[in-house]
């Protein structure tokens, strides 16, 4: 936990609309960081007390939180493998129950069906979701590795 002394550290982020905004319509909130908050807070059972929004006198949205929580940080590099699939159910439980609060569960189900389609659709959207993140990976380490963008560990000064 964090001492009675330290500093707090307080993000802003621009909040610009949506990507959906073309397919689903205009956003019910007046200002972009309202609506990322909102989704924050629904999907979150205990949010950030200090998570809000607002806007600048250019008309630009914001909404701004604490930089860093002091939470419970979980070391997975040196997890064994049962340990690792234990956690990812855990973490996959969690990203379902926050979920589950946001709309009508029933309505959900009717939409998907009875087959797997979206199963299957979502089994393919993590593959390839994973296999981008090892490309980008090796061009990472690569641009570090040609000095090309330079890099340091958290031992390094």
């Amino acid at each position: 936990m964090a001492g009675q002394h330290d500093p707090l550290f307080l993000q802003f982020k621009e909040a610009l609309p949506s990507v959906l905004e073309p397919y689903a319509g205009k956003s019910r909130y007046l200002n972009h960081g309202e609506r990322i908050v909102t989704g924050q807070r629904m999907l979150q059972s205990a949010s950030d007390i200090f998570l809000g929004w607002t806007r600048d006198d250019e008309g630009h949205d914001y909404y701004f939180r604490q930089l860093r929580d002091m939470k419970m940080m979980i070391d997975v590099e040196d997890m064994s493998g049962q340990d690792w699939i234990e956690y990812i159910k855990l973490c996959g439980r969690a990203l379902a129950r926050a979920h589950a609060r946001t709309g009508d569960a029933a309505r959900i189900a009717g939409y998907l069906g009875k087959n797997d389609t979206f199963d299957q659709a979502i089994a393919e959207f993590a593959v390839d979701y994973a296999d981008q993140t090892e490309r980008d990976h090796a061009v990472l380490v690569k641009a570090i590795r040609t000095r090309r963008l330079p890099a340091r560990t958290n031992g390094g000064a």
